[in-house]
């Protein structure tokens, strides 16, 4: 900064009384031949500054004398001072201002937080803010506390070193809520950087310790006062303790220098401690009463300041909250109420009246009295006597005096200050006790300290406590000296730029002269010994000691004044008065009421006082010291000097960061600024010393990427490339001469005050220049279009005109050419007709001789067929009678065969009729014929009874007519005779009336022929029974013989009685009685039957080929090795879709034994039973079966095994039994299901150009669908559950297993199959029914277990369908979280509104980018929108995914937007707008309209931005706009606008008006919206249930190993 910088227009500081400085602007500069220089400078009150010198006065002083510059507007309100160009006290003071009137109350100072107190409530606090500075690095977002804390929690992990962060400041300016909030982001911000643990839930048992000491010391140790309704009235360094995981373990609290003279005494409009004003306010009416606890005003301790209560406080919620608070901590409420009743016991110790004119008095009576002494537990008698006695203990005797009542007034005082002293000490070593246990310490690995220290205090008298207060600050302030110091001098070697060491004011000698072995401590802890010590006396060692020459910089005494002495701080000159010093010092009780406190019945107050003593000594509490540490009586000055060496020592090994509260006004008026008193508290509080420590070596410094950004104007193009540093030194030679201005590090360039200034002015003319430059070439080329548009506009004219020459000229040409076209053409028309009839002529001539020619052709062609025709026919018939022959003799070579091959199966069987085998075949044929006699024989009685009813009901129709017609013949006999000569009746209607009288008495004739054969039937039938029962009776003593076959006998007994219940229960299920099945044979005729025009060798055929059709489409007749009868017989009925299609009956032939009753009754009588409509429910009481079976041993399971299976045909008539076969194979269901289907399955890619069709995307929900319910179906009840469950966690695993981007897929492929298999569940759920399961599945079927399975099932479907969401969703949010910021806020893709803020020119050399694009974004959304379309995940579901999605787009967006200042421009609105519109048009793409509204917070922002900001109308145009933005948040995006080079700032006035719109206790009003967590997928609503298919079946022919899951479809069709 040197004198030819100052050019009119220069804008300076000078001093003022009322704001501090004040800015000027040079009007006029005079350089006089002799070098006096005088500058005129015009302020904006219209005031003049005349400044004088001369050149070789400023050079002297090396321009340190010139007005200190002001800043460029573009540095004005900068979010670290030491970017400032002029770093000086005018220009910190003014930055401060400036960013405090914009309501931005915290500002950077190279390593210092400034924190300006706004004295009202302000959103920047919230769990969102706290979450926002989590992971950010310093400096990435705007200044807060929140950024110093996650500094110092970063720094401990990547240093492994211990922090401290110092938070100072004086009384009011908001010291205690910093450490507050700052205690709370450490214990609820998550951990940004350690993605290995999930993020806190909640927290710690520990944290909320942590933040319960908070409501518990600021009971006990703050107050309200003048400066501070809510005023730390002692020093707190609080660790903060982490493990090797960095997990909160633990806390310890160290105090210092507790104001114990607040308790006796408070000034006016303040009050004592805040938990005496609890306590009388939130006692129970119990307690008061046992206490003696009526109101405040009771109390002298309380009333003195005349304030009893704070505006918005409520003493009694806040006394809940206290306790709250110490239990959390662990005291008990027995604990809690000892220390209330303690601190009543102080109250009424205040109240203890002392009268007496020379010697004091206390009443006997005095109720104060009584009550202090009946809780404290001591005799009333003796406390009264030590407080008016005093004894002084000679070498030979002890002399007892009166005190002065004003002495006893100081006694009293002292017992209750120093047990409230006591307690306090107490209560900090309980809470240590709590947080920081042995178990923790050996568990701590770091720390990080919080120091809530008080700040400088000078009053009108300052007495003992504003020396010990300064006298910290002075130590403070020399380690924050050497500690800024130090980093500089780091940075400049770190750099390796040239340096030269930098002076500073060091404070040591002051530290030495308070603390010294001769210094102000010592003599005052020397005269404190001396039992005739004074003030005075100490006051006189003062001056004679520390009066010298060696220390008159430091230690002054006033000059009206021998009482006082002045102390020059390193902040301001501070007189102390002597009076009261060593009292203060002392702080001991008269050892007659130490003892007898010691020796008190309370046990509680004991433990208080050993505890203090204990603390105070520095030991731990023994036994063996209780009596000596209690007696010890250390001066406070030592021990304040001790504990702050100690606590200096600990700051000196940790890495520290500065917080510095400054307080602006003194009335504490929100958003008010006392310019004045702030500058004092930068002078007290060391940030005017850093600065000019930076300033004395090189304050601005620029990375080279960043200077090159900024100023890359400044050189030819031809400078610019890829090398930052080489470009760079190109810029500073061309531009700065002086080469001492600046230094060039490795990384960085280090700049003189001032100089950044310089660079501005000349980027901004060259700007100007550029911007002349390009005017100049605009009107240029507005003038040559002009003349372009009027040359082109004459051209036009004469090409017109031309035009219209040429088309006359054209005409006539046309004309001429039309003519000789029109004689042309006519002339072609009169020889073309001319032609034509001609040729009509010659054509009509060959058609009639064409005609006749064909007429004798076809003539004969017609004779030729006939021919032929008579031919074939005559070798047909001799062919087909030669056919008829030859199938004639093979039907009867068949019959011999088949009876030459029966014979020898009779022989076969006679032959194995006497092994067991065949006995057992035998028992269960004439059971099965047992089973089947009975039905027929209830079948004949049930015939019989119809008929007989038939029968009565024909003979009483007969009688009647008989009778009447009897009555008719009487009555018209002669009628009849006459009638027979005259017939009047027709002959017709007689001959009807006698054929119906004949018809009806041919049916009673059939129908009692057949009630005798039914008679005769039941008959045979009955004796049939008789010989069964005779077999079965023989076989049952074989069985009894032999005892080894018992288990086959029962096996067969098990078969024989599922026969049984087989019959009657398809009976029941049919709705049919037996009678439905017809005795007699019955053979189709031919129309029914398509194969009755074949011959048996034929149709023998047809069934045969239709057997192997079935035999390959089954699996289980190439798995299970039987015997297949490939010559069925003729008769043997093969079911077809429609019905039954059969040969005409023959005689059966052997064949393979079936399962089914109907096969049993046709070996027996030749005939097979004939339903007349079949149905699957007919065969699914098979499930008795199946249930029998379970109950098998092993043994039984290898014969049932071993028998030949059943014959392809009796499979095809019942598949019910193979699917039992199936559904029993458990271990193979699940292997192919949890296998094949769900983990090796390759899921299809999605793909909208060619959709897949549902089946194709749905199978595997509906094949485990489909064994379901055949399982529930058949009573696999257990099976069923156990299947499921694999199924469900099958299907878990395989969508959580795959994390990252291909988590998408198979989301939501099981997401959408998942949903399908519930809806199929819930459709089987309402077709079975309980009579259909009771009937199938027989009486002992658990109907309750079944629904509480089928509701158990839907239940954990739905959870698994949320479980895939929730897991999806958490994967998509983390993928798109890595998205938002680089794709919406930084990417730039509209041309021609590029910021430099994202390094347009270095990005252009580099080609660098952010991250991510909106092309990458908008990609991701095809792809899940592609694969939730391609998999048919439900719309409703759809909607849920991308509205969460784009709500997290919009809030993560916004509030990113809102904590970055270098954002808030313009032209960045514009960039962020078109991303925004982009995503817009994709929804609406999309048909997701309401998908645009979770991004109309962010739209709005970037509008507001964009808007005008200039006067009040458009204040009210932004809010008319942005209407879903709150006050807060209109504030906090105007408070952060960018201006561009060439825009107007935004009038504090604006800023006013918009800070007054924001209500004080609005709880919507909110800065931030609230955080989309990535742990949270959301709510989810469970869709509606599908309309499912279920008629096709479809299983992937890819897919292999499937064959049970083939066959049992395959087998489900059939």
């Amino acid at each position: 900064m040197s004198l030819e910088t100052y050019v009119k227009g220069t804008q300076c500081w000078f001093t003022d009384v009322s704001e501090g400085w004040i800015s000027a602007t040079l009007t006029t500069k005079d350089v006089a031949a002799d070098g006096k220089v005088t500058l005129t400078f015009v302020d904006d009150n219209g005031k003049d500054h005349v400044f004088t010198s001369t050149l070789t006065k400023i050079a002297e002083e090396k321009n340190a004398n010139l007005p200190p510059m002001r800043n460029p507007p573009l540095l004005e309100g900068t979010e670290d001072l030491t970017n400032l160009s002029y770093l000086n006290e005018p220009a910190v003071l003014s930055n401060i201002k400036t960013r405090y009137s914009h309501c931005n109350i915290y500002t950077y100072s190279g390593i210092v937080l400034i924190a300006a107190n706004p004295f009202a409530r302000v959103n920047l606090y919230t769990q969102d803010i706290i979450q926002a500075y989590s992971g950010r690095r310093r400096g990435e977002l705007e200044p807060h506390l929140f950024a110093i804390a996650e500094d110092a929690y970063r720094c401990m992990i990547r240093d492994e070193k211990n922090q401290t962060i110092v938070v100072s400041g004086e009384s009011g300016a908001g010291k205690t809520v910093s450490a507050k909030f700052i205690m709370r982001y450490f214990a609820t911000a998550d951990d940004g950087e350690n993605s290995s643990t999930a993020s806190k839930a909640g927290m710690s048992e520990t944290e909320e310790q942590i933040l319960a000491t908070n409501p518990i010391m600021e009971a006990f140790g703050n107050a309200k006062t003048t400066r501070n309704d809510n005023s730390s009235r002692f020093g707190k360094f609080t660790e903060i303790q982490f493990d090797k995981e960095r997990n909160i373990i633990g806390a310890k609290i160290r105090t210092y220098l507790l104001e114990r003279s607040r308790l006796v005494y408070q000034p006016e409009h303040e009050r004592n401690y805040h938990i005496f004003y609890q306590l009388v306010a939130g006692a129970p009416p119990s307690e008061k009463k046992s206490l003696d606890l009526q109101s405040i005003q009771q109390f002298n301790y309380l009333k003195q300041g005349g304030t009893p209560t704070i505006n918005g406080v409520d003493d009694a919620a806040e006394f809940e909250i206290t306790q709250r608070a110490l239990s959390t901590i662990g005291i008990s409420v027995h604990a809690q109420w000892d220390i209330f009743r303690l601190l009543a016991a102080l109250l009424h110790i205040g109240n203890i009246q002392v009268t007496g004119r020379t010697d004091a008095l206390i009443s006997d009576d005095d109720p104060s009295l009584i009550t202090a002494t009946r809780v404290l537990g001591i005799p009333a008698s003796e406390f009264k006597k030590w407080l008016v006695k005093k004894q002084i203990t000679t070498r030979s005797e002890k002399i007892v005096s009166a005190l002065k009542p004003d002495q006893s007034l100081i006694v009293r005082d002292s017992v209750a200050k120093y047990i409230y002293s006591s307690l306090f000490d107490w209560l900090v070593n309980n809470i240590n006790s709590s947080l920081s246990s042995e178990a923790v310490a050996s568990k701590i690995h770091s720390f990080i300290g919080v120091l809530d220290i008080y700040g400088f205090e000078h009053f009108k008298k300052n007495s003992f406590e504003q020396f010990c207060i300064n006298y910290a600050n002075e130590k403070l302030q020399q380690e924050f000296n050497q500690h800024v110091f130090k980093l500089e001098q780091e940075e400049y070697v770190r750099e390796k730029i040239d340096w030269t060491f930098i002076e500073f004011s060091d404070n040591q000698p002051c530290i030495e002269m308070i603390e010294g072995k001769l210094g102000v401590l010592a003599l005052l802890d020397e005269e404190s010994r001396m039992p005739s010590g004074s003030d005075q006396s100490w006051c006189n060692k003062l001056f004679s000691q520390l009066g010298t020459e060696k220390h008159k910089k430091w230690f002054t005494k006033p000059r009206f004044s021998n009482s006082a002495f002045t102390i020059s701080h390193y902040a301001h000159d501070v007189t102390y008065d002597c009076d009261g010093f060593l009292e203060k010092n002392r702080d001991t009780l008269p050892d007659e009421l130490l003892n007898l406190i010691k020796n008190s019945d309370n046990e509680f107050l004991e433990e208080v006082l050993m505890t203090s003593a204990t603390l105070g000594a520095g030991g731990s509490l023994t036994e063996d010291k209780r009596k000596s540490v209690i007696n010890r009586k250390p001066t406070l000055g030592s021990i304040f000097k001790g504990s702050l060496i100690q606590l200096m020592d600990t700051i000196n090994s940790t890495n520290v960061h500065y917080i510095r509260c400054l307080k602006p006004n003194e009335a504490k008026q929100p958003w008010a600024f006392d310019a004045p008193m702030v500058l004092g508290q930068l002078r007290a509080c060391g940030v005017l010393e850093t600065i000019r420590i930076s300033c004395a070596g090189y304050p601005s410094r620029w990375s080279f990427p960043e200077f090159v950004e900024r100023y890359y104007m400044l050189v030819n193009s031809e400078h610019w490339g890829f090398d930052t540093q080489k470009m760079c030194s190109a810029i500073l030679e061309g531009t700065i001469k002086e080469a001492d201005k600046y230094q060039v590090g490795l990384t960085k360039i280090f700049f003189r005050a001032g100089l950044l200034a310089y660079m501005e002015k000349l980027r901004t003319d060259k700007l100007n220049a550029y911007a002349t430059l390009i005017q100049k070439n605009l009107r240029r080329f507005v003038c040559q279009r002009k003349y372009q548009r009027q040359r082109n506009a004459a051209i036009k004219l004469q090409c017109f005109a031309r035009k219209v020459n040429a088309q006359k000229a054209a005409r006539s040409l046309r004309e001429e050419r039309s003519a000789v076209l029109l004689q042309t053409f006519l002339r072609g028309y009169v020889q073309r007709r001319k032609y034509i009839e001609a040729r009509n002529h010659v054509m009509r001539v060959q058609c009639a001789i064409r005609a006749k020619m064909a007429r004798i052709a076809f003539q004969t062609l017609r004779e030729t067929n006939g021919a032929t025709k008579i031919q074939q026919i005559w070798r047909g018939m001799q062919a087909r009678a030669q056919y008829k022959k030859e199938i004639r003799a093979i039907v009867l070579v068949q019959s011999c065969i088949r009876r030459n091959k029966a014979r020898k199966m009779l022989t076969e069987l006679k032959a194995e009729a006497r092994s067991v085998n065949h006995l057992k075949e035998v028992s269960y044929r004439l059971e099965g014929k047992v089973v089947e006699l009975t039905r027929a024989l209830d079948l004949a009685h049930q015939q019989n009874k119809t008929f007989d009813s038939q029968v009565a009901s024909l003979e009483t129709q007969v009688r009647l007519w008989k009778e009447r017609y009897e009555l008719s013949q009487q009555s018209k006999s002669k009628e009849i005779a006459h009638a027979a000569e005259n017939p009047t009746v027709p002959k017709n209607e007689y001959e009807t009336l006698k054929a119906a009288n004949v018809e009806l008495q041919s049916k009673y004739n059939e129908s009692v022929e057949k009630v005798r054969t039914l008679d005769q039937e039941i008959a045979k039938l009955t004796e049939s029974l008789a010989k069964t029962k005779e077999e079965i009776l023989k076989l049952a003593a074989q069985a009894k013989v032999k005892p080894e076959d018992s288990e086959t006998v029962t096996a067969l007994k098990r078969e024989n009685q599922y026969v049984r219940e087989q019959l009657a229960q398809l009976s029941k299920a049919t709705g049919r009685d037996t009678s439905s099945f017809p005795v007699t044979s019955k053979v189709l005729t031919p129309a029914t039957s398509n194969n009755a025009g074949l011959a048996p060798s034929q149709a023998s055929i047809h069934n045969q080929g239709m057997i192997d059709k079935y035999e390959n489409s089954y699996s289980f007749t190439k798995e299970v090795p039987h015997k297949i009868n490939t010559a069925l017989p003729p008769s043997v009925p093969i079911p077809h879709a429609n019905g039954i299609k059969s040969t005409p009956a023959l005689k059966p032939q052997g064949r393979n034994r079936s399962n089914s009753t109907p096969d049993i009754a046709g070996l027996e009588n030749g005939v097979l039973f004939k339903p007349q409509k079949t149905t699957n429910s007919a065969f699914d009481n098979l499930d008795n079966h199946s249930r029998t079976a379970k109950t098998m041993s092993g043994d039984d399971w290898s014969r049932r095994i071993n028998r030949s299976r059943p014959s392809i045909q009796s499979l095809i008539e019942q598949p019910e039994v193979e699917i039992m076969r199936i559904l029993e194979d458990e271990e193979g269901l699940q292997e192919e299901i949890l296998t094949g289907l769900i983990k090796n399955m390759k899921i299809p890619s999605p793909s909208l150009s060619n959709l897949p069709q549902i089946k194709e995307i749905m199978f595997p929900a509906h094949l485990i669908g489909l064994l379901t319910t055949q399982m529930w179906k058949y009573g696999y009840i257990k099976e069923s559950e156990r299947l499921m469950i694999n199924v469900m966690q099958a299907i878990q695993q395989q969508s959580m297993a795959i994390v990252g981007d291909d988590t998408i897929i198979p989301c939501a492929y099981w997401l959408s199959n998942v949903h399908e298999l519930l809806s199929l569940i819930c459709i089987s759920e309402q077709e079975i029914t309980r009579e259909e399961l009771m009937a199938r599945c027989g009486d002992d079927y658990d109907w309750a277990e079944y629904e509480q399975l089928v509701s158990t099932v839907k239940y954990e479907l739905e959870c698994l369908e949320y479980n895939i969401f929730h897991v999806w969703m958490k994967s998509l949010k983390k993928q798109l979280n890595k998205m938002i910021i680089p794709a919406i806020i930084e990417s730039q893709a509209l041309p021609g509104f590029i910021t430099n803020d994202s390094g347009r020119f270095f990005n252009k050399l580099i080609g660098s980018a952010p991250t991510f694009s909106m092309d990458d974004l908008l990609m991701l959304f095809n792809k899940i929108w592609k694969a939730m379309s391609c998999y048919y995940v439900e719309h409703s579901v759809v909607r849920q995914v991308m509205t969460e999605l784009l709500k997290m787009v919009g809030v993560t967006g916004f509030n990113d937007l809102l904590m970055r200042r270098n954002f808030c421009t313009w032209k960045r609105a514009m960039q962020i707008q078109y991303n925004i519109t982009r995503i817009e048009e994709w929804c609406k793409g999309h048909d997701l309209p309401e998908g645009t509204l979770q991004l109309e917070h962010l739209m709005q922002a970037t509008k507001l931005l964009q808007l005008k900001k200039a006067s009040h109308n458009d204040i009210e145009i932004i809010y008319d706009v942005c209407w879903m933005l709150t006050p807060t948040q209109v504030q906090k995006l105007v408070q952060n606008y960018m201006i561009a080079d060439y825009e107007v700032p935004v009038s504090p006035d604006l800023i006013k008006a918009i800070a007054m719109r924001v209500a004080a206790n609005e709880k919507n009003d909110t800065l931030m919206l609230d955080a989309i967590s990535l742990e949270d997928a959301g709510s989810f609503e469970t869709p509606e249930i599908r309309e499912v298919d279920i008629s096709e079946r479809y299983l992937p022919p890819w897919l292999p190993n499937l064959s049970r899951l083939k066959s049992l479809m395959h087998l489900i069709v059939v």
